[in-house]
């Protein structure tokens, strides 16, 4: 099958975005409008996406990034809430990103993941946005790591990306994050999931929710899970219902994210490349993109270093390859 080339035409100076401003301040009704903007599939929108994309790269790279799996009925929604609340009350704000499945059929999606998070979104220092899976593979939105860039620049330093949720090929949010954490329930505690390829071998911490349903049986997950996983991953118990458990996940969850933060893993916003130092991945459906015009080398730190795309050659204006100096 022949790649497909993503080609960006040449540009000039570009003028301030009109959304630019607005989300440099915070204002939340111009990053859900910014992020509308970024998931348009309109032609006729490119070029004003490149250009708010392009402006935003110095303000983007400072948050820490959570992903969130598990499979269907594990509570994530509940768990992304009591997690959101904790890390407020620690001072942080906290962007969620909602991953819904889409209709193969009709292709819409429910959106509903703000009615099960009522006490998150009263939270001013929170934002929640539902997005459509649509065509995405790896139970993530098309466009979920340009909006983790917008919740960034809007000030929001901890990003909550909840998937889809439809077990282990549910790896691709692991791969644009800083953490993973897997949820489980208490009678998934079979050691040899953790064994299997897949999401299971790429979490960072596995969370075993609903410890309050049969306290003994999520500890004797977490048991099987962590002697599963041979010390790679931690395994906690948790009641996102109750709260039991949150406070010391959000420790560990600092804990780790300092412990990367010295080893330089995690790079701050400085307009460098914190997708250098994250997990590498590739935009799903696309293997080439031409770059050219007298902003080559902004547009350059936008595909390449931003969104962890990896520079293989170079293309004259007829696409004809060139190695790489």
């Amino acid at each position: 099958m022949r790649s497909r080339a993503c080609v960006i035409p040449q540009t000039g100076a570009m003028p301030e975005h009109p959304l630019l401003a607005p989300l440099l301040r915070g204002d939340r009704r111009a990053l859900a409008r910014a992020i509308t903007l970024i998931e348009s599939r309109r032609a006729v929108d490119r070029g004003e996406i490149e250009a708010l994309l392009s402006q935003l790269l110095p303000h983007g790279g400072s948050a820490l990034r959570l992903g969130i799996s598990g499979p269907p009925g594990a509570g994530k929604s509940t768990f992304i809430e009591a997690l959101g609340l904790a890390a407020i009350a620690a001072g942080r704000r906290v962007a969620v990103l909602a991953i819904d499945p889409s209709s193969s059929i009709s292709g819409g999606s429910i959106l509903g993941d703000k009615t099960r998070m009522e006490r998150l979104v009263a939270q001013q220092a929170a934002f929640i946005r539902p997005s459509p899976a649509g065509r995405a593979a790896g139970g993530i939105a098309e466009r979920t790591r340009e909006s983790m860039l917008l919740c960034e620049a809007a000030g929001y330093d901890l990003v909550l990306v909840e998937t889809v949720g439809v077990g282990q090929s549910e790896a691709a949010v692991a791969h644009m994050t800083d953490l993973f954490l897997l949820l489980q329930l208490p009678n998934a505690g079979d050691d040899l999931q953790a064994i299997k390829r897949g999401v299971m071998e790429l979490a960072d911490i596995v969370v075993v929710n609903k410890a309050d349903l049969d306290p003994d049986a999520a500890q004797r997950a977490a048991l099987q899970l962590g002697a599963g996983l041979g010390g790679r991953a931690a395994a906690l118990v948790v009641s996102a219902l109750t709260g039991e458990g949150i406070a010391a996940l959000w420790q560990d969850i600092e804990a780790r994210a300092a412990a990367r933060r010295r080893s330089g893993a995690h790079a701050p916003a400085t307009g460098q490349t914190p997708a250098a130092s994250r997990r590498p991945f590739r935009i799903l459906g696309v293997q080439q993109i031409a770059i050219g015009g007298e902003d080559r080398a902004r547009l350059r730190h936008l595909w390449v270093e931003l969104l962890g795309l990896t520079v293989v050659g170079r293309f004259t204006s007829e696409l004809e390859n060139v190695d790489e100096d």
